[in-house]
């Protein structure tokens, strides 16, 4: 082949100059040497991969046998765990199959036991069963003789029997009765009377009484002029921004603050002293000491009702409730203080709590909030209690305690047993002498005057004014005032007292008629 190329080469290659023949030559000759290089290799390659392949085929060949042999040496060993398990379980059986052939041998001889058994008490039966009718004939003879001796069939001596039986069950059980009630009653009463001493007897709260007016002393008489100021200017800014009367006469070294408001004159006090303190008095500055103490006093007065809940353990009350608590401090009735009244009325309900059974923390937390109504932000025309209780529902109280509230001067009807328990404490805790305080010739003209008026009208027999001038009581004839008249007649009353009397707090007015019959056994 490389023959025929060379000798046409020359009649291709006419007229090329020798130097690109040659060239030409050189590099097929090049591309050949080439080609027979690279298939020598690719053989090679051939001949390297067939070995090494050789060699992989005898590796997993060998791979192959050793998984086989690993594997059929686990199934082995799976086959023999599992015969030896199904041995032993094979030896279970024949183990229970063996229990249970003695348990039927066992329940066989025991059937036969029954059956005999069976057999003598069907005969025993039989024999009753005989005899029970020997029995019952007897019984009817017996019968029929004493229906021909007595003249009475059965049915009517048993219906004698039964009535006398009744008549004398009937007397037995009402003399028991009374007996129980009359005992009942007496418990009752000496029960109640040792609870209320008890419970007094373990409270013992300072009296707090409190005036409408309050003196501040100073150092000197000099003081005064720098108070009052020129023409009367200082003075008057301090009234005006107290709402208090500041009396300053010829007592030595006192001036007086006169208010029914103890929030009032409190907060001039302390103004007042900041002012003296200081030396500063003039219409400005009084009005920013008195801003200022305002706002102390609202502090104080929340800090006081939370530090009146802790000390009383009560938790959980309402913020807003809290301030009023606070408030009590500074409010008075009948000269006692109302949250040492307060405070004294939830010790007092929560050992009588106790001692009944009852729920202690609900019975102090109503004590403490009974008299709320008393000290409102706005002057509402309800009463004291009605209103307190409106404050507890719409902070979200218990109803117990709202209804206690509101139950404490019977304003509404009771509806637990809390409410009787405040209204008892409340009346202890300001009907006991010294709590509370008035003139006396006031208050015994007030009471003769609340009498005498309920006496003008006609028809009425007898008045009676007790809880201090809170109620009257007015007995009328029945035969003169009818039931509506009554109504008519408390309202009318309750009017005129309204429009012609001064008087603390509200009072209440009952009209009451009864009728009586009377005989006499001769």
């Amino acid at each position: 082949m490389i023959t025929s190329i060379v000798l046409e080469v020359p009649a291709i290659v006419k007229g090329i100059s020798i130097g690109a023949v040659s060239f030409v030559i050189g590099g097929f000759l090049s591309y050949l040497l080439f080609q027979l290089i690279f298939r020598k290799r690719i053989q090679n390659t051939i001949k390297d991969a067939q070995a090494e392949a050789e060699v992989i085929k005898k590796d997993k060949i060998l791979q192959a046998k050793e998984k086989f042999l690993q594997l059929k040496s686990e199934h082995e060993k799976y086959i023999n765990e599992r015969n030896n398990k199904l041995s032993a379980a094979e030896s279970r059986f024949k183990q229970r199959e063996t229990i249970l052939s003695q348990k039927i041998e066992e329940n066989q001889r025991a059937k036969s036991e029954l059956d005999v058994i069976k057999e003598n008490l069907n005969h025993q039966l039989a024999l009753v069963d005989k005899r029970s009718e020997e029995l019952d004939k007897m019984h009817k003879q017996q019968v029929e003789q004493l229906e021909t001796i007595s003249g009475l069939s059965a049915e009517e001596a048993k219906e004698q029997m039964m009535e006398s039986l009744k008549e004398e069950a009937k007397t037995q059980a009402m003399s028991y009765i009374n007996e129980i009630m009359d005992e009942a009653k007496m418990t009752a009463t000496r029960e109640a009377k040792k609870v209320v001493i008890e419970t007094i007897q373990r409270v013992s709260t300072e009296v707090a009484i409190e005036n409408s007016v309050t003196v501040f002393n100073i150092e000197s008489d000099e003081i005064k002029g720098r108070i009052i100021g020129r023409e009367g200017r200082n003075i008057r800014a301090l009234e005006a921004a107290t709402g208090v009367e500041i009396i300053v006469d010829d007592t030595p070294e006192a001036i007086i603050l006169s208010a029914f408001d103890p929030v009032r004159r409190e907060i001039a006090r302390l103004a007042l002293h900041q002012l003296v303190t200081d030396g500063r008095i003039h219409p400005a500055r009084i009005e920013e000491v008195v801003k200022k103490t305002q706002k102390q006093i609202e502090e104080e007065i929340v800090e006081i009702g939370k530090r009146t809940t802790i000390d009383l353990g009560i938790h959980g009350l309402h913020p807003e409730l809290i301030r009023l608590v606070g408030k009590m401090k500074y409010r008075s009735s009948y000269g006692q203080n109302l949250l040492q009244h307060s405070r004294e009325v939830a010790n007092l309900s929560a050992i009588m709590a106790s001692e009944l059974g009852l729920n202690q923390k609900l019975a102090k937390r109503a004590g403490l909030l009974h008299d709320i109504g008393k000290v409102p932000d706005d002057e509402p025309e309800l009463p004291h209690a009605i209103y307190g209780m409106q404050l507890a529902e719409k902070y979200k109280e218990k109803p117990e305690i709202c209804n206690a509230i509101g139950a404490h001067h019977d304003e509404i009807e009771m509806t637990s047993l809390i409410s009787p328990i405040v209204q008892v404490c409340d009346a202890i805790s300001g009907a006991r002498p010294g709590a509370r305080r008035e003139v006396v010739e006031s208050y015994i003209k007030r009471l003769k005057d609340l009498e005498n008026l309920a006496l003008t009208y006609p028809g009425v027999m007898k008045t009676y004014a007790i809880q201090a001038g809170r109620e009257l009581r007015v007995i009328v004839g029945s035969d003169r005032v009818t039931d509506n008249e009554a109504d008519q007649l408390s309202a009318d009353i309750a009017k005129k007292i309204q429009d012609e009397m001064t008087y603390p707090g509200q009072v209440k007015i009952t009209v009451i008629r009864e009728t009586r019959a009377v005989s006499y056994a001769k």
